[in-house]
């Protein structure tokens, strides 16, 4: 008989786990998400008048995204709830995740009668990924609460599938005193600017070269954590993860800014700068200028926006801090001089601006105005 108290419980807990196969990781992080998204009202469906309003905008607003880019596109979306949206981003976010699901290897130095060391290394390597189940369905969960679209994200996607949460648009709408049809036309624009650029198969791959290392930096805490997990090898270091499960986290630092960060920030900055100036003229071109929006949607992404930072988190993406405002004035700068058609340059693979190139934007245009794809 084994002298571990807690070798039942874990090889009860080590049954289970098998029991779902390699995907219960991602079944977990659904139901997570799902549950937060539904939120206290039962997250209705969009009421049909208000994604009747939305299909005839987005027909004048596909028109000028068409002009923009020169090229011809529908102008099909799926207004949604937020249950809807969560998915989504589950499904689009699910293969860049990957990084994060590399358990540590068991530690194979343990002698034979250390059994809780054994089974602590089984459990880290077992219970690993489900970690990261839990961590990204409360992201997506709580990034559909107030996210109007995708959109506010610049990740890589793998299909140009339009959404918008026409309940997040309605109640943006209302605590703002904002017109209904000038939110829905901005936010329609920006997702199909965002939707066109980021299904480009050149931009998605950029942008996955510069997630790889972001995404790996950004689970170093996750990492750390079930490096210390298969470090406890006796009783008493389990007695005490379990009288005080808080403590493990002692010690573990979140990751510096980095040359991968920098990297992945300078180009998701832009791209979200160019997605919001786009839309704004878009909508200022239809609907004449709405300088109260503007300001509403600039406080709107300032106050209260954990849900949207923690999912960029996720990917090593910091949605505040300078290099927003460096981005901005880029975005401003080159449309004064060459117009918002510049911008055409990233639905290439080589579009994308580097860290020192976000401070110099005459340096981005003269690289890519240069460049053998242009």
């Amino acid at each position: 008989m084994s002298n571990d108290p807690f070798s039942g419980m874990f090889g009860d807990i080590f049954n289970m786990l098998g029991q779902q196969g390699p995907d219960a990781w991602f079944q977990t992080a659904t139901q997570l998400g799902l549950s937060i998204a539904r939120g206290e009202d039962g997250d209705p469906n969009p009421q049909p008048a208000e994604r009747q309003r939305l299909e005839e905008l987005a027909l004048l607003v596909s028109r000028h995204v068409d002009t923009l880019f020169g090229v011809s596109s529908s102008a099909d979306f799926t207004g949604v709830n937020r249950s809807a949206l969560t998915l989504a981003a589950l499904n689009q976010w699910r293969p860049l995740i990957a990084p994060m699901l590399v358990a540590p290897a068991p530690n194979t130095e343990l002698e034979d009668d250390e059994a809780g060391g054994a089974m602590m290394a089984q459990l880290a390597a077992t219970i690993g990924p489900l970690f990261t189940g839990f961590q990204m369905g409360s992201v997506a969960g709580h990034f559909s609460e107030r996210a109007w679209s995708l959109a506010v994200l610049p990740l890589p996607r793998l299909d140009a599938t339009r959404l918008l949460v026409v309940n997040n648009l309605t109640s943006f709408a209302e605590a703002w005193s904002l017109e209904r049809d000038e939110v829905y036309v901005f936010a329609l624009a920006q997702e199909f600017i965002a939707a066109l650029v980021l299904s480009q198969p050149g931009t998605g791959d950029a942008l996955r070269a510069l997630l790889i290392d972001a995404v790996r930096e950004a689970s170093a805490a996750q990492s750390d954590l079930l490096g210390r997990l298969q470090s406890m090898i006796n009783p008493e270091d389990i007695n005490a993860l379990m009288s005080d499960p808080s403590a493990l986290l002692e010690g573990i630092e979140m990751p510096e800014e980095s040359d991968a960060t920098r990297a992945i920030n300078a180009a998701a900055s832009v791209l979200i700068a160019f997605f919001d100036r786009a839309a704004s003229d878009i909508t200022e071109s239809i609907l004449g200028p709405r300088p109260a929006l503007a300001e509403a949607y600039a406080r709107h992404r300032r106050s209260d926006a954990r849900g949207e930072d923690a999912a960029a988190a996720l990917f090593g993406i910091a949605t505040q801090g300078p290099h927003h405002d460096a981005a901005k004035r880029f975005v401003a700068s080159l449309t004064e001089t060459h117009g918002l058609e510049v911008f055409d340059a990233l639905l290439r693979v080589d579009g994308l601006p580097s860290a020192s190139e976000l401070e110099a934007p005459e340096a981005w245009f003269e690289r890519v105005t240069n460049s053998p794809l242009a």
